[in-house]
């Protein structure tokens, strides 16, 4: 029996704008038009709740003023602290049902990308991603440039006018806002004499100007001269239809395909400028879009392994008996929340794929359901904290899968054709498909283990 263009196109905005369906979920989704399902998770993430992970309130930099020993102690808590923020919101992720704007921040996430060691300074940064996730840009912006995560991890808080740091206004430029290309390197210079003084307080994390280390003089940029702060690059960056472009493309490549199409691209960055950098409009145009669900966008992304273990979590609600098993995943498949490999983010893409993650990849479904082992080469570029002891392990996952929930939301009337439309964005062909288990309900566990085990898996 095979899905409606309806049922197809709700499963694709679904694993796009979300990260799945569960089976109980599917009727009461696909009773509803999709200009009606995207208003629908607009209003579920109209509320914004933070992450409230952390509990360590001690600032790191008291470091400075320990013994050795309490040195070692605070390390260590710092250390258990992220793994809670990991943890709680790889958890969320799936669970959540403001879907859309835990989507939104791990888009957020990767492209204002940022690696410290201070789980409360992270954590104010995730809140910050998840609380703009949907509102304006400039205000997300505003509010990224003086968070202490990024003040410290791109070093404004050295940026003084006697010696002026570039690193923030460069990124500032060709990662955040209009893109390699688009800018002078006296573009950089005088936007770094403009942010001279952005720091925050060490004791409270509290964004603060230093007035006696902003540099007052002259600045030319953009063609424009005069005494320019930090809110004046930002708002003629933003001046610039460029920087939408840049941006537009971004969204394109993490929604909808790795190449964007000039005349879609045209649609988003117009209704992003023309809005004021709105970013909710801009969402739900690329959602509301036709061809957001031409057959060319569907089943044609390599997920992310956020991403394919969110999707897992969502289908099967396991219960991990040890929460470190979802560490242990991140680290061996490549992306550990919250540690980036640099300030560019995750690359994406074919990027997520090589012999090692593969491997993983193709039996970490049949491990979830089964409460199986994986095993594992480790990834160089993880966190020495998320490590195992040996470079190649072999783990049990030790979670118990809902597997009654899931076996009972699917439809009676559904054959294997309907339950490997439902399990995967893109089919296999016919040849893959004639050697699978027939379809029985006896056999249900092994026919869905199978369609989690084909390359068709990897892909959103």
């Amino acid at each position: 029996m095979l899905l409606s263009k309806l049922e197809n196109d709700t499963l694709h905005l679904h694993s796009r704008a979300g990260f799945g369906l569960h089976p109980s979920e599917f009727s009461k989704w696909t009773s509803l038009p999709i200009a009606t399902q995207v208003e629908k998770m607009f209003s579920d993430a109209e509320a914004f709740r933070p992450l409230n992970a952390v509990v360590l309130e001690v600032q790191a930099q008291a470091l400075k003023d320990m013994d050795d020993d309490a040195k070692r102690i605070l390390r260590k808590q710092l250390k258990e602290q992220q793994h809670v923020l990991n943890l709680a919101w790889m958890n969320r992720l799936h669970a959540d049902p403001a879907a859309l704007r835990e989507k939104m921040t791990l888009f957020w996430h990767n492209h204002f990308a940022c690696r410290v060691d201070h789980p409360l300074y992270l954590e104010t940064l995730n809140n910050i991603h998840r609380e703009f996730a949907l509102g304006n840009f400039k205000t997300l912006l505003l509010a990224v440039a003086k968070s202490p995560a990024m003040l410290l991890f791109l070093n404004n808080q050295q940026n003084k006018k006697a010696k002026p740091n570039e690193n923030f206004a460069r990124e500032l430029l060709e990662l955040f806002t209009i893109g390699r290309g688009n800018y002078t390197e006296a573009d950089v210079k005088n936007a770094a004499r403009a942010f001279t003084g952005w720091a925050f307080d060490r004791d409270t994390g509290n964004y603060l100007f230093r007035a006696n280390q902003h540099d007052e003089g002259e600045k030319t940029f953009f063609g424009v001269t005069g005494n320019l702060g930090g809110e004046d690059i930002i708002n003629l960056v933003l001046k610039d239809k460029r920087t939408a472009v840049f941006l537009s493309r971004k969204l394109y490549r993490f929604f909808v395909n790795d190449e964007p199409d000039a005349k879609h691209l045209d649609e988003l960055a117009n209704t992003l400028f023309e809005s004021d950098y709105n970013i909710g409009q801009w969402v739900k145009k690329m959602l509301t879009a036709d061809w957001f669900y031409e057959t060319k966008n569907k089943g044609n992304l390599i997920k992310s392994p956020v991403e394919l273990i969110a999707g897992l979590q969502k289908l099967f609600r396991p219960t991990f008996t040890n929460d470190q098993s979802l560490l242990f995943l991140q680290r061996v498949l490549g992306q550990v929340l919250f540690y980036p490999p640099n300030v560019a983010g995750w690359p994406g893409g074919k990027n997520w794929i090589d012999n090692s993650t593969l491997l993983v990849r193709m039996h970490l479904g049949a491990a979830v359901v089964n409460d199986g082992e994986i095993e594992s080469e480790e990834k160089d570029d993880a966190p020495e904290d998320f490590a195992t002891a040996e470079k190649k392990s072999k783990r049990k996952l030790q979670c118990t899968p809902n597997w009654n929930a899931f076996e009972q939301a699917i439809p009676k009337t559904w054959d294997g054709e309907t339950a490997m439309q439902f399990i995967l964005r893109t089919m296999p062909d016919a040849a893959v498909q004639k050697g699978l288990t027939p379809f029985a309900g006896s056999t249900l566990k092994l026919n869905i283990v199978q369609y989690l085990s084909l390359p068709e898996y990897q892909l959103a």
